[in-house]
């Protein structure tokens, strides 16, 4: 038994959020999930086992896919309450608790206590820090206590106790020093929420501490993709900009709408307006015709019974009326009767109501979302001219290598004409970036730093192609390295292995980097499955990738333990299935068979060789944004 098999792990979110306005803490918003769900990504690879102490919201705490425990005890008694509560579920020896508003949980919490608790024959062990001048600051909410200890702190509860220090004085206890103080910081406002959210930028290393077992030279590509997520940040900015000039843009905030759509219960047809009361449950039935509705021209009339109204797409019922009939349902007897049989229509039949598709107070669109065409005619129908959009992202791209040269200079021997440039251009151009083209940085490292310095004091992110794999030269990584946070990754994938990111920072400004790879394929690749995604984060959007499903035509070899992306020809099969055949050769470098497929096919990393006929993964390259 590993020594994380013998710790449960508990996340405390059973407080009502007194200080922070009586809300539950641990399902505030904080850099794109909350705080809760940061907990769990922390405290999961620690322990055996996770679960939620909580009084209020169970099924949302639940949707992150743990256990879900309310207090025991009744009248929201505090932490020691959850841990109580814990304890009697507890499967473990041990119990490791957390608070639900700490989401810089250190990722070696559990094996620092564990270690002190054994090396002292402790029964529970507990956090402390001490910042500079300051006396020690303990935080027994981050606490590993042994399972047994359960009677001696529900004896403490019955008899009124609730101070978290309180109840173990007659138990062995030791404190674990812990150096980072603002890993065991507790977010009670949200202001502070806020201003954390805003100010204090994650670390590489905070993010892939949550990776059990995170490694740089095999890193899956969902991992990659994690990381990546998990680390951007979005632009804050937001712009008021008129309707017309939104395409494109995303939405800061939700459009609320102000008017009910459609604005009264209308005809969805042309017809006759009656009372289902009217319809003849068999035989036929006569009715007057007392005049006429037509779309946007509301009347006073008042059909009674055995009375109908002729009324046109859009027109507004009148008073009394439930249902439409259709003008070819029905036998006309001059202007002034009609005759329905039964059976033709049911009460309440081709009637829209009232805010239908929207109602008054409802989002139209959401925060997030990449405005439309169709989104402009939605707005423009609840009479709103201008909308709130994140600004722009900056992006900055040059690509590195002696060897390359721009069009219209003419080849030396050894060298090639720059693709990569005019494809990335093309990637960010068609994501609404507003692009910095820094052209090519020859293999030179002051050339090199110049360049990227001046990227990141220009731009909100920085994407270079060539320059990061294993044959590239060292000053390469030592530069960016040494401007801020990155790292390096082999990732588990064909093409594109090799994969530089992280954030660098020159003269007060940062920029969030991703080195791609050079060859010209692998650039398309790893932009669409890392830079894509992390560049619309940056954006405030939400645009995840589409995969469909179709069926191979022949068969595709495919080494399993790791994914693969080859180029594809997706097309309509004999039987309306959608086929794919893949475009010949896969090499990283040929980048006309790119130019020559609509589609990627995507071979996920547990998968071995794929049979004629097998279904796969396919991204389509029209419609990317």
């Amino acid at each position: 038994m590993t020594e994380q098999a013998s710790i449960s792990g508990l996340i405390l979110a059973g407080g009502r959020g007194t200080r922070m306005g009586q809300v539950d803490k641990g399902l505030q918003p904080f850099r794109g999930k909350t705080m809760a769900a940061h907990v769990l990504e922390r405290l999961a690879p620690q322990v055996a086992s996770v679960a939620v102490n909580a009084n209020q919201n169970l099924d949302t705490y639940a949707a992150l896919g743990v256990p879900v425990w309310p207090d025991d005890l009744s009248g929201f008694a505090g932490p020691l309450a959850g841990m109580e509560t814990g304890m009697r579920r507890c499967q473990t020896e041990f119990l490791l608790t957390a608070p639900c508003d700490s989401p810089f949980l250190p990722p070696d919490l559990a094996a620092r206590l564990l270690a002190a608790l054994r090396e002292q024959d402790a029964d529970l062990a507990f956090a402390v820090t001490q910042e500079p001048g300051q006396r020690p600051q303990p935080h027994p909410v981050f606490c590993l206590v042994k399972a047994s200890l359960l009677p001696i702190l529900s004896s403490y509860l019955r008899e009124g106790g609730r101070r978290m220090d309180g109840w173990y004085k007659d138990v062995k206890a030791v404190e674990v020093p812990f150096e980072d103080a603002d890993a065991f910081r507790n977010i009670n406002t949200l202001d502070e929420l806020h201003s954390l959210d805003t100010a204090r930028a994650p670390r590489l290393a905070d993010v892939t501490s949550c990776l059990s077992s995170y490694d740089p030279d095999a890193l899956p590509v969902k991992d990659a993709q994690r990381i990546i997520r998990d680390f951007v940040q979005p632009v804050q900015a937001v712009e008021q900009v008129a309707l017309r000039a939104a395409l494109g843009r995303v939405l800061a905030r939700d459009i609320v709408s102000p008017i009910n759509v459609p604005a009264h219960d209308n005809s969805a047809m042309d017809g006759y307006a009656l009372r289902g009361a009217d319809l003849p449950q068999d035989g036929q039935v006569r009715l007057r015709v007392i005049g006429t509705v037509y779309a946007g021209k509301p009347t006073g009339l008042v059909p009674q019974a055995g009375e109908c109204v002729r009324i046109m797409t859009g027109g507004v019922m009148p008073e009394g009326c439930d249902s439409v009939i259709p003008q070819e349902f029905v036998a006309e007897e001059g202007e002034e009767s009609i005759v329905i049989a039964a059976g033709v229509l049911k009460p309440g039949d081709n009637r829209r109501f009232a805010g239908e598709d929207l109602k008054a107070g409802s989002a139209a669109l959401a925060a997030g979302k990449i405005i439309r065409p169709a989104d402009l005619g939605l707005v423009a129908s609840l009479g709103i001219a201008e909308v709130p959009v994140r600004r722009r992202l900056r992006v900055a791209f040059f690509s590195t290598g002696d060897e390359l040269r721009s069009i219209g200079q003419a080849l030396d021997e050894g060298s090639v004409y720059d693709s990569n440039r005019y494809t990335i251009y093309g990637m960010l151009q068609r994501l609404g970036c507003d692009i910095i083209d820094m052209g090519i940085v020859r293999d030179d490292p002051a050339a090199l730093e110049e360049a990227l310095r001046s990227a990141c004091e220009n731009a909100d992110a920085i994407v270079t192609s060539g320059g990061v794999s294993v044959g590239a030269a060292d000053y390469t990584k030592q530069i960016m390295a040494r401007l801020g946070d990155v790292t390096f990754w082999k990732i588990g994938m064909r093409p594109g292995r090799p994969l530089a990111f992280g954030r660098i920072a020159s003269n007060g400004h940062n920029a969030f980097l991703f080195g791609l790879p050079g060859n010209p394929v692998a650039v398309m690749v790893s932009f669409y499955f890392f830079a894509r995604d992390a560049l619309l984060r940056m954006m405030g959007a939400d645009a995840p990738l589409p995969l469909l499903r179709a069926r191979s035509v022949g068969a595709i070899r495919k080494k399993s333990g790791r994914t693969e992306y080859q180029r594809g020809i997706l097309a309509q099969g004999e039987d309306g299935v959608p086929q794919v055949r893949i475009t010949g050769s896969q090499g990283s470098g040929i980048l006309h068979s790119m130019s020559e497929a609509n589609c990627m096919v995507v071979l996920h990393d547990g998968q071995g060789n794929v049979a004629a006929g097998d279904m796969v993964d396919v991204l389509m390259f029209e419609g990317l944004v």
